[in-house]
């Protein structure tokens, strides 16, 4: 193709923008000029190598003209993006802001124009972040890291560069684990020895880790390797690596806030204030609603986005070993971590500790030691103790921790909170682990309810109604309650290391046979397969055999024994005549309980004939669920005790625990306000007392008193007349009016009694 008659001075260095726009529209016809800059850049390339200070701003332009036409030449520029690449990483601390700047900005335009692949990019760009000075490009790079990669994953997960970026994560966590451990208190805080090399694997780890969580935060990364890598910062030499690990496990991710500020949508109020106050403009309502759509379609994604199937603490890869290094590591080092660091540590091991029911006895013996009730922070540490109990805890181990929280805590020295404090901590322990109280200490303890706080008779109530359900025993006999005392058997908890018997029948199951057959009655149909496949809706359903009905009807036949029982008991010796009124009673009653047998009987078999004929889908749980609160509310509303109350609480909990997103592990952990009970008032926040003034707000005007306004037959305020007739004596004594009267002159009063009269005259 011929090349067009232009003049030369328009192709000339000076003009890249124009020799760049002619290569995008024919690179063949203008291949000549694009050789010649190339030429041209190869040896500003080498002069700038030796002294980067001198043509720098031409060298710049350069790059970013040949960043755009690199996708027109691709076999000529097929070295130029490992040129830049090569730069950033062995000349960076002495390149100037500019040039590094408009470096990364055309290595990310490569890529856009998938010159390169993600890989040599993020290669390039992990290395750049720890040694990046400015907050900008900082945060430049880790937009275009985070967004790369969701990019990639949006329409199925990328494993190849998913596996590269987790290996490079890796690496930059291990360059710096054979370091000596560096502690967050005193002078191990910042030791003198540590070198640049230290600082920088302990800043590549630091951005690692933040990676990891923003990827699983915003749901591009959901499993096990990325909580291996946050996992392995948990044990940095580092503490501030160790604390952004820790802070992921626990939920909180305060650290992150401030950074991810940036990234929130409008702020919907400001505008919608800042459309009040200004003037009204069509321009202006059109903004308005575009940035309300915009807000409202990036709160859908995050909701889309959030993955709360899998929590953290259950995709850790061996657990026991990962909780045997947490405490080696609180214990070993115990001198060099400050007490909120060593909380964090121990909050965290607590939370392995329950929800994988590990024994790791030396915890508590490590624990015992802050168990003050002048140590700070002591709920935080409380909640560490009760978190870390489950079923198969030995009691042994137990004992000396409940008995060195009863003499720290509950005794008549402290004040009301301390020991309501005490009995809370003993009561959560207990509860998860009940054979680690002693009599003695439990009687005791029962006899605060009779104090005169709140709080104490509440915790001392609650640990007294935890021994009545779980092991009355315990308890003297006038404290046991009602249940209990007429129970035939006393009720014992399960040895240690005893599990509960075998399930033989879904408790409540019968209340869902009796809602399906008045269904079946009402609509004269049984359930559609339509909903059938509804309610198994996100299930593996396995294939279902015809047997079933013919088996469940064999079982159902077997009802035919009770006539076989009547057969053998007519065989029995007639009555004599004189006994048959007895004989008559004796076999009414005999005909009541074997009644009441037979209906026993078909209850058992209506349950278990459910239990085989249907496989219970998780709607039909759901249902049960709902129907069992139900019978419960209908109970209580019919009088029922003080059991069918707790048991109602138990289901309406169980609901919201399973409405509840499964991710969130915060319901199954103990809470600060778990131990410390209930307070007569706390200080409100900003939240509580701007919505008790605007509760006070309601059915009244914005501003000022509406007897002016509201009651007169034309609605003003009152007059300056008016409002003088009111004002006290003193006010209006002091008033400049008044003082005037009195300075007045004889003349002036003269004139003032003139005009008078000579008004009273013409009236």
């Amino acid at each position: 193709m011929e090349r067009q008659n232009i003049s030369r001075g328009a192709l000339l260095a000076s003009n890249l923008p124009q020799l760049q726009n002619l290569i995008k529209r024919d690179p063949l016809a203008y291949r000549e000029e694009f050789l010649q800059q190339w030429n041209h850049y190869e040896s500003i390339r080498k002069i700038f190598e030796i002294n980067p200070d001198e043509q720098a701003h031409h060298f710049r332009q350069l790059v970013s003209f040949l960043s755009q036409v690199a996708q027109c030449y691709p076999k000529e520029t097929a070295d130029f993006p490992s040129h830049i690449s090569t730069l950033l990483l062995e000349s960076y601390s002495s390149l100037s802001p500019d040039t590094r700047k408009t470096l990364i900005q055309n290595l990310v335009m490569l890529r856009n124009k998938n010159v390169i692949t993600s890989i040599e990019l993020l290669k390039t760009l992990f290395p750049l972040l720890p040694r990046t000075t400015s907050s900008a490009l900082r945060t430049f790079i880790r937009k275009t890291i985070l967004s790369d990669i969701r990019t990639a994953n949006l329409k199925a997960k990328n494993h190849k560069l998913n596996r590269a970026v987790q290996a490079m994560l890796f690496s930059m966590i291990e360059r710096g684990m054979d370091g000596e451990v560096l502690g967050d208190k005193g002078k191990l805080r910042a030791p003198p020895a540590a070198n640049n090399a230290t600082k920088q694997s302990g800043d590549e780890a630091m951005w690692a880790v933040v990676l990891a969580k923003e990827l699983w935060k915003k749901g591009i990364w959901n499993d096990s390797k990325t909580v291996s890598i946050v996992a392995l910062g948990c044990f940095h030499p580092f503490a501030k690596v160790q604390s952004a690990a820790l802070h992921f496990f626990l939920g909180s991710d305060d650290e992150d806030e401030q950074e991810s500020e940036d990234e929130e949508g409008p702020d919907v109020k400001g505008l919608q204030h800042r459309r009040e106050i200004n003037k009204k403009t069509r321009s202006g309502d059109k903004k308005l609603m575009k940035s309300m759509k915009a807000a409202k379609r990036k709160e859908k994604r995050n909701a889309e986005t959030k993955t709360p199937n899998f929590p953290a603490l259950q995709l850790l890869n061996d657990p026991q070993s990962f909780g045997e290094k947490l405490y080696d590591n609180l214990n070993r080092y115990d001198k060099r971590f400050s007490l909120d660091h060593k909380i964090l540590l121990m909050q965290l091991l607590s939370r392995i500790m329950g929800a994988h029911k590990l024994c790791i006895l030396g915890f508590y013996t490590y624990i015992v030691k802050y168990l003050a009730y002048h140590q700070l922070h002591i709920p935080a540490i409380l909640v560490s103790l009760a978190q870390s109990v489950h079923s198969l805890t030995p009691p042994d181990v137990l004992m000396p921790v409940v008995r060195k929280l009863a003499a720290e805590f509950v005794h008549p020295g402290v004040g009301p909170e301390v020991i309501a404090a005490g009995i809370n901590g003993i009561r959560e322990v207990c509860r998860r682990q009940p054979w680690c109280m002693e009599e003695d200490l439990l009687s005791d303890l029962v006899e605060y309810r009779k104090s005169r706080d709140k709080g104490v008779v509440t915790a001392s109530r609650g640990l007294l109604q935890l021994y009545r359900e779980v092991n009355p025993g315990m308890l003297k006999k006038r404290e046991r309650g009602k249940e209990a005392s007429m129970a035939k058997k006393s009720i014992e908890p399960l040895p240690f290391g005893h599990v509960t018997d075998t399930v033989a029948n879904i408790e409540g199951l019968e209340l869902l046979e009796d809602h399906l057959e008045k269904m079946r009655t009402e609509g004269g149909e049984g359930v559609n397969e339509e909903d059938e496949e509804a309610a198994w809706e996100g299930w593996e359903v396995a294939s279902d055999s015809s047997n079933s009905d013919s088996e469940s009807d064999g079982w159902i036949n077997v009802e035919s024994d009770g006539d076989d029982l009547e057969i053998t008991d007519s065989e029995d010796e007639s009555p004599k005549k004189g006994n048959r009124k007895n004989s008559a009673k004796d076999d009414a009653t005999d005909d009541e309980k074997d009644g009441s047998k037979l209906t026993a009987a078909e209850e058992i078999t209506r349950v278990s004939t459910l239990a085989t004929t249907k496989i219970l889908t998780p709607a039909d749980f759901a249902l049960l669920n709902d129907l069992r609160i139900k019978a419960a509310t209908e109970a209580v509303q019919a009088g029922g005790g003080s059991s069918t109350k707790r048991k109602l609480a138990a289901l309406e909990a169980n609901r919201k625990l399973m409405n509840k997103d499964a991710g969130t592990m915060s319901e199954t952990f103990v809470s600060e306000g778990d131990i410390l009970g209930p307070r007569k008032k706390t200080k409100m926040d900003y939240e509580e007392r701007m919505a008790s003034i605007q509760k006070g707000r309601e059915g009244r005007e914005k501003f000022g008193s509406a007897r002016g306004k509201k009651k007169k037959e034309t609605p003003s305020s009152s007059t300056n007349r008016e409002k003088a007739r009111n004002k006290p004596i003193m006010m209006i004594m002091a008033s400049g009016a008044v003082r005037g009267k009195k300075k007045a002159s004889l003349r002036d009063k003269q004139k003032k009694l003139r005009a008078h009269l000579d008004r009273a005259k013409k009236s």
